[in-house]
């Protein structure tokens, strides 16, 4: 059950986009919600890893209306579910080719 909600644009024009992955991603109730709703930016995002972990930064996705005490701040760092093996292959590859990695390849 794998849609498309958000997709960068101009990702494939700054950028050479070697190769896709498809990931799961944290999100709370609220931030699900306005996704739904379309309330997702992905312009200016990217990913980082750090002490083994990959996140995703830069993703705006606006507060949901009904939200009150429970939204999140729109940009705060969101971490992406993939297995251990994957990650290790992302390092090399950044590391071998010093590559960058764009929110074009963010499947939600």
């Amino acid at each position: 059950m794998s849609s498309l909600i958000a997709k960068n644009p101009t990702a494939k024009h700054n950028y050479t986009i070697e190769n896709t992955i498809e990931t799961g991603i944290v999100l709370s109730g609220t931030e699900i919600k306005s996704i739904r709703a379309g309330k997702v930016n992905l312009k200016d995002s990217y990913a980082i890893i750090k002490d083994g972990e990959v996140f995703a930064l830069g993703i705006h996705i606006s507060p949901y209306e009904h939200g009150n005490i429970f939204n999140k701040d729109p940009l705060r760092n969101k971490k992406l579910l993939l297995k251990k093996r994957e990650i290790n292959k992302l390092i090399g590859l950044t590391r071998k080719k010093r590559l960058f990695f764009n929110s074009y390849v963010f499947i939600l």
